[in-house]
């Protein structure tokens, strides 16, 4: 099978082009010099040359709090193009199946937790991500509309936290694992006597090591279409991945100050937004299919530490 992985260079790409490598799949990639994903005729162009047998989108303009503040037209632009670029330009050229990658964020602020499919647009979203996660909602409905009107086999999976190798460590715009990796490790190697952490630290995150959520997307792609729309509906195409528990962003912080060795002080910053209070996945539907999470927290936040040393002096040219 030919698949085509866009957004083959990030972290959550790139994962799943180990995995599928490491199947003896050699997917078919193209870098954003080779092939602009906001650009329509581009788009078109290439899949009607290639015409996969089926499509993996893992593009998308993604960062965290700080991020989505300051860019929100950004955030919401280039991830609606994208996605409609690729999920209407597969159909054309014939791709009957498709694996569209969301995020926990397209859940309302205010819901009972854990997050069941189900709640999706039952409620405002949360103010500082929304035109993000406005974006991704968009792909999903995109998935679910095609199915619907055309008959297509096009699948959506909404991690929650992703970190692990590749992630973004940039001191602006990363998300709060990361961030807070590089925080701690420059803290350390500059004998700093403290850190201080954006709000509370009393919300509370799930985080999922890439390399899990790239086995969670090739499982459910590999999924029959019988046994996939056996756990979902027409209306409610996606699924939650997860690895079913989480844990306060002060709890994280001093978990990865332990990680990296780093004796001073932590101390929070309530100034600063919070963001959700809590987003926990409710990651039954998927565990009843026959998958679930196999890297633990702490060693997973070990390898990703790990590899960002192996980078250090290209990351910090960043």
């Amino acid at each position: 099978m030919t698949i085509y992985v866009a957004g083959h260079r990030g972290m959550v790409g790139s994962a799943i082009v180990r995995q599928l490598k490491a199947q003896g799949i050699s997917p078919l990639v193209r870098s954003r010099a080779e092939l602009d994903l906001t650009d329509q005729a581009a788009v078109r162009e290439f899949m009607q040359e290639e015409r996969p047998e089926a499509v993996i989108v893992a593009a998308a303009k993604v960062g965290g709090i700080h991020a989505n503040n300051t860019y929100p037209a950004d955030f919401i632009y280039e991830n609606l193009m994208m996605e409609c670029n690729v999920i209407h330009q597969a159909f054309l050229a014939g791709v009957r199946r498709l694996l569209f990658l969301g995020s926990s964020c397209i859940y309302p602020r205010a819901i009972s937790q854990p997050m069941r499919e189900e709640a999706l647009l039952s409620g405002a979203l949360e103010p500082t991500n929304e035109p993000y996660a406005v974006a991704k909602i968009a792909g999903i409905k995109l998935c679910e509309s095609y199915n619907r009107q055309y008959g297509t086999d096009y699948r959506s999976v909404m991690p929650t936290n992703l970190y692990g190798p590749g992630d973004n460590f940039h001191p602006e715009n990363s998300h709060v694992l990361p961030a807070l990796i590089r925080r701690f490790h420059e803290a350390k190697e500059q004998s700093l006597d403290e850190v201080v952490i954006w709000g509370t630290g009393t919300p509370r995150r799930e985080f999922l090591h890439v390399d899990d959520m790239a086995s969670a997307s090739l499982f459910v792609l590999d999924l029959t279409i019988d046994v996939y729309q056996a756990n979902t509906q027409p209306m409610l195409s996606h699924i939650n991945v997860g690895s079913g528990t989480d844990i306060s962003i002060l709890e994280l912080a001093q978990l990865i100050a332990r990680i990296i060795g780093f004796d001073g002080a932590i101390s929070i910053d309530p100034s600063k937004p919070d963001g959700t209070m809590r987003k926990l996945m409710d990651v039954s539907r998927l565990r009843q299919m026959g998958w679930q999470a196999q890297t633990g927290l702490e060693q997973g936040i070990r390898d990703t530490y790990q590899w960002y040393l192996n980078n250090h002096r290209v990351l910090m040219a960043e």
